[in-house]
């Protein structure tokens, strides 16, 4: 064979190699996870629920997924990023609240105290939730959160917090949705920090948003009809909230849900029932690539008596250290 008929052979052979690598990332519709047990329950469960005329064929309007989101669709370290908008918030409303150096717990934000404002526990979190996200229009508040969306960035990895998701479950919604399910988001976040972006991050857009509220009242204000954010909760979406909030929002029992914490076990509780079903919990075991936490975490807690009703159950339990070949979008960049 002569030189160039031997390198015109290898060249074809690259192509061809190259040509099919593409052909399989094209017909896997979750590059990102690993081949194994996790990713080949998904599958399983999709082909089930939508083979038209076998035993566990769903309807596509039956077809409903629901999502935790922070800590199953994006990170929740090193504190849940919603606390953070509200402790930046807190910084720039200070001025305009002298009384705040000395009171708890704005007077620990202000000194940099982030031990002594955790100390207060839900009671502290949630009263700076009331005095930042309350006393101003919906839409007022929105642009607060598209702002900030837009400028502020993750302390360690330096990145938006919009761009620390997870790329599998990017993956795997786009997935669901292509196979005709309808993908929701059901998380303790307040409702409305959340819609200003879901769309645009996840392909979800803001009526498939489910999450905690504070009270709003209607009112008229420069002539123009307004609905007004009181320093009120109103709902919380979080453990036993989870399924009635699914109830009052979508109407329908989903048949998928995907978690990864203590407070998305009653979601996952609601899900399981006759048919085909997937309840999966995402497990942060990668202290290299993520954070490894679990039972002892005061964020995104993940006990050992979720873990041991996962295995009784039968629910799914996503390793991200074995079960994702990356984590972030951004990975490889």
């Amino acid at each position: 064979m002569r030189p160039n008929s031997k390198l015109s052979l290898i060249a074809l052979v690259a192509v061809a190699l190259a040509f099919a690598a593409t052909i399989a990332r094209a017909q896997d519709p979750l590059p990102s996870w690993n081949d194994g047990p996790t990713k080949k329950a998904i599958t399983a469960f999709v082909g089930e629920v939508t083979r038209e005329g076998f035993p566990n064929y769903v309807t596509p309007a039956e077809r409903i997924a629901t999502f935790d989101n922070d800590g199953t669709l994006w990170a929740e370290q090193p504190m849940y990023f919603q606390f953070i908008f509200a402790l930046d918030r807190v910084k720039a409303l200070a001025p305009q609240h002298p009384e705040w150096k000395d009171k708890e717990p704005f007077a620990s934000l202000l000194r940099g105290d982030m031990k002594g404002v955790l100390a207060g526990g839900e009671k502290s979190v949630a009263e700076l939730v009331m005095a930042t996200h309350a006393g101003m229009t919906t839409e007022e508040f929105e642009q607060i959160v598209k702002n900030w969306v837009a400028t502020a960035k993750h302390p360690r990895t330096g990145r938006p917090y919009t761009e620390m998701v997870y790329q599998p479950m990017l993956e795997l919604l786009a997935y669901l949705r292509a196979n005709g399910f309808k993908t929701f988001i059901v998380s303790g976040g307040g409702i409305d920090f959340m819609r200003p972006w879901t769309e645009r991050v996840y392909g979800i857009p803001p009526e498939q948003v489910v999450g905690s509220s504070i009270k709003t009242k209607y009112e008229i204000r420069d002539g123009k009809s307004a609905l007004v954010r009181l320093p009120e909760l109103n709902f919380i979406d979080d453990k036993t909230g989870k399924p009635i909030g699914i109830n009052s929002h979508i109407g329908r029992r989903p048949i998928a849900a995907f978690g990864n914490s203590d407070g998305d076990q009653q979601m996952l509780e609601w899900t399981q029932g006759s048919g085909a079903r997937l309840m999966m919990l995402v497990h942060h075991d990668d202290a290299v690539r993520e954070w490894a936490y679990g039972a002892e975490s005061k964020i995104g807690t993940f006990s050992d008596a979720l873990m041991a009703e996962a295995k009784k159950s039968g629910w799914v339990v996503i390793s991200m250290k074995k079960d994702w070949k990356i984590i972030f979008p951004f990975e490889g960049k």
